[in-house]
């Protein structure tokens, strides 16, 4: 039987040869840009977020291709896009990424935000494919029944000021502010981190099927994950290693950032991980077929060293 590691490395794999279906092409005069997005886009890692994004749709009955790949591959590209900016200058200022030299230190500070701004916009045109599938899905009984429709703007709004960009905006706020609450923490946490977890899950739940109780619960537990998630890699930037990690540790406390470590304290941000996780769990149990992969899963990302 595969481990969970072979397991995991199968899925990004498949999520690999999605990403490649889906890059940008060049042009005469947009070759340098197209590039940055593919360099960052290609930079490997776990795909976590399409790789949950398609369990999810799997274990709740969706069947076609054709309708989650270009979901997939768009959380990707946001996700990405979002490490590309955050890697620069003005905001964390890393040189590495995933073991290898960030965006902006291959093709500068300028052409970098292009190229997170190209994989923002390029997202959103991918996704829309998903559109162009024949198939045809049962209405959903929340606020939009088109379901594709629900979905991009469940893809959309997490992604933007109420959700991911609201978190990184009350996290560069936060830098050198030794007053921070736990409150606006936790805020950074569900926004900034979770938000695009809630989204990969949320979205593979309505476009199998599920109903809106179903979206709702998966998006709680999604929310749990996220905060725990982000705990652990605040846990992870004391006392991890950065050959494991494959980005420099301490940045944290380099950028004067107040972390959920610095305000409580490294056993209780453990014990609130393993809490929030159990939580997430609890939730998630009774979907048939969880056992296999997306419960163990769930508990390696929050308990992971790098």
């Amino acid at each position: 039987m595969a481990s969970l590691t072979e397991t995991l490395n199968e899925k990004a794999a498949q999520v690999e040869a999605v990403l490649k279906k889906y890059l940008p092409k060049e042009d005469k005069y947009n070759s340098v840009v197209v590039d940055a997005m593919n360099y960052s886009l290609l930079a490997g890692g776990k795909r976590i977020r399409p790789v949950l994004m398609k369990e999810v749709y799997r274990l709740l009955g969706g069947n076609s291709l054709d309708t989650i790949e270009p979901f997939m591959a768009a959380i990707e590209m946001i996700h990405t896009y979002s490490l590309v900016h955050d890697d620069l200058p003005a905001m964390d200022n890393d040189e590495y990424r995933r073991g290898r030299k960030t965006t902006h230190v291959v093709y500068g500070p300028g052409m970098a935000t292009l190229a997170g701004d190209g994989l923002l916009n390029f997202a959103f045109e991918t996704a829309l494919k998903s559109f162009l599938c024949a198939d045809k899905l049962s209405d959903y009984d929340g606020e939009i029944s088109d379901r594709r429709v629900y979905a991009l703007k469940i893809l959309a709004g997490k992604a933007g000021v109420y959700g991911m960009v609201g978190g990184q905006c009350a996290d560069i706020e936060a830098e050198g502010k030794t007053s921070a609450t736990e409150e606006e923490l936790i805020y950074i946490h569900e926004n900034k981190t979770a938000a695009m977890l809630e989204s990969s899950m949320m979205i593979g739940a309505i476009l199998a099927g599920a109903d809106s109780k179903r979206v709702n619960e998966i998006e709680q537990a999604a929310r749990k994950i996220g905060v725990a998630f982000q705990i652990q890699d605040d846990i992870l930037d004391i006392i991890g290693n950065q050959d494991e990690l494959g980005k420099p540790i301490g940045s944290d406390e380099k950028n004067e950032k107040t972390t959920y470590v610095s305000l409580n304290g490294l056993e209780r941000s453990k014990e609130d991980v393993k809490k929030l996780s159990e939580e997430a769990i609890d939730i998630l149990k009774d979907i048939e077929g969880s056992s296999e992969f997306l419960l163990p899963l769930v508990e390696w990302m929050i308990s992971r060293n790098k």
